[in-house]
């Protein structure tokens, strides 16, 4: 249960849910196991894979966005937005299937701590009644797209005897059914990833606590107010059939490329932190701390200190609950390759990198001392070779991860089971979980002039009188905010 990291959210949407961290961990607990998700492959998934629509617009146009075929441009990704908002919206067919269990994957993209008890089927259904989609050229995206992947979810059926559970609701149901030996928690990035995504820090009230999504203000939840909503998630446990349950550490969010550091004098940072922190698709050179939004190096600092809060606050908890702790949030610094850090740990596996270099595909990626070329950048590539140069561990939308980094986290779970008693019949497939990162394996040749592309994509109306208006890149950003506009 929990948040877009475990419902497998990359590329600005939930597309392949057979490819989140828990998926790729059930894969290696035995043919013999089954782990029920839910499907979102339809339509380039929700609200929207942003690596479905490159290729889509590559078939188009060819190998490059130019002024001549901007119209062009524009008109496909408005009739394919257009389309894919309708599908979403339940203008093309109905969304529910029959099903009257919950899905051992219980995740929702969007959701923190305190949605997981107050957001069920018939409050997302009544905030879709009451909040109608917009249909112009400056929304483009699914309108309440968090509430109708919640309600795909939670009841997938649309079944009014079951209306009314929650995400906590259902996984109660799932151990009255005989039991959970595992569970995973992974909840708690919501409560201060708004911080990035608006480049914006306003505190968590009274007001904000034990209030769903829609009615919070805040972008980051102070640590008290995140202990509180913590100590009651757990709480709603004590005493269950669960064998065992595991909680990871949370990163630092000024680790992911969604957000970019920059100084003024283009130099590289000697603590690791920048002046400024701006949109990623904002070239360092181009950045204007008067034109553009940002946040500042004491920001940043804040919130590290706030995340490092939050992990100690997860760690007591841990303890007090009897729960187990995957310390993602070490190996994520560990890869950080802007950033630098005192605990220095290997943050890929030998078997990750082996698979690397037997593929024919990626083992251009294993340098000379047998280390990985891949990082926490944001992805580029060679404008010659038509290969990754950087990234491959962030996903498209800058702020979630690639397969890649999926297979990586669940490598760190099945690290942190097994020292519990948790077994494993294989290993992680490497091969199949580097083979189903296309953006690594077969990059779209757009992406070799990733500048042009991603300005193009975040075009705002001014800039972009053509078709549509608000930038399609922020507006994947914004649906994490507190207050999202799309």
């Amino acid at each position: 249960m929990g948040d877009s990291m475990a419902q497998g959210f990359k590329n600005g949407g939930v597309f392949r849910t057979d490819l989140s961290f828990p998926a790729i961990l059930a894969r290696s607990m035995g043919n013999g196991i089954t782990f029920e998700k839910p499907s979102f492959s339809a339509q380039a998934g929700i609200p929207i894979n942003i690596e479905v629509l490159i290729r889509g617009l590559e078939e188009e146009l060819g190998s490059e966005v130019t002024v001549w075929n901007s119209v062009q441009a524009s008109r496909y990704i408005f009739q394919t937005l257009k389309r894919i908002k309708s599908y979403w919206e339940g203008k093309l067919k109905p969304l529910n299937i029959e099903r009257d269990t919950p899905f051992h994957n219980q995740a929702i993209w969007g959701f923190s701590i305190s949605d997981c008890w107050l957001i069920d089927e018939a409050h997302s259904r009544n905030y879709i009644l009451n909040n109608k989609p917009r249909y112009s050229v400056f929304s483009v995206l699914p309108d309440n797209a968090m509430y109708t992947t919640a309600r795909m979810v939670l009841n997938p059926s649309f079944d009014e005897a079951l209306e009314h559970r929650s995400m906590v609701d259902n996984v109660i149901a799932l151990q009255a059914d005989g039991g959970i030996e595992n569970l995973i928690i992974c909840i708690g990035h919501n409560n201060i990833v708004g911080a990035a995504t608006k480049l914006n820090i306003q505190f968590s009230e009274k007001s904000d606590l034990n209030a769903p999504f829609g009615k919070r203000t805040c972008t980051v939840f102070r640590p008290e107010h995140f202990k509180m909503e913590l100590r009651k998630l757990y709480q709603n446990f004590e005493g269950l059939n669960i064998k065992r349950v595991f909680v990871p550490t949370i990163p630092y969010i000024t680790i992911p490329p969604a957000i970019r550091g920059v100084n003024m004098d283009r130099s590289m940072p000697k603590d690791g932190y920048y002046d400024y922190y701006a949109r990623f698709w904002i070239w360092d050179e181009d950045f204007d701390p008067e034109k553009h939004p940002h946040l500042t190096r004491q920001d940043a600092i804040l919130l590290d200190q706030i995340v490092d809060e939050y992990n100690h606050i997860i760690n007591k908890l841990a303890d007090e609950f009897g729960f187990h702790i995957v310390p993602v949030d070490r190996y994520v610094r560990s890869a950080a390759r802007r950033r630098h850090f005192d605990d220095q740990i290997a943050p890929f596996p030998k078997e990750f990198i082996e698979a690397l270099k037997t593929n024919p595909k990626t083992e251009f990626l294993v340098d000379e001392k047998g280390m990985p070329r891949i990082s926490t950048d944001y992805m580029r590539l060679d404008s010659e070779t038509g290969k990754i140069d950087r990234g491959g561990i962030f996903s498209l939308d800058g702020l979630h991860p690639s397969t890649i980094g999926y297979g990586l986290i669940a490598n760190l779970y099945k690290m942190s089971m097994e020292k519990h008693g948790v077994r494993f019949e294989k290993p992680i497939d490497w091969d199949f979980v580097i083979e189903n990162e296309t953006l690594v394996t077969d990059p779209p040749v757009l992406m070799h002039d990733l500048r042009l592309l991603l300005r193009f994509l975040a075009l705002g109306r001014q800039e972009r009188v053509m078709l549509f208006g608000k930038s399609i890149i922020q507006q994947v950003v914004e649906v994490f905010s507190s207050r999202p506009e799309v």
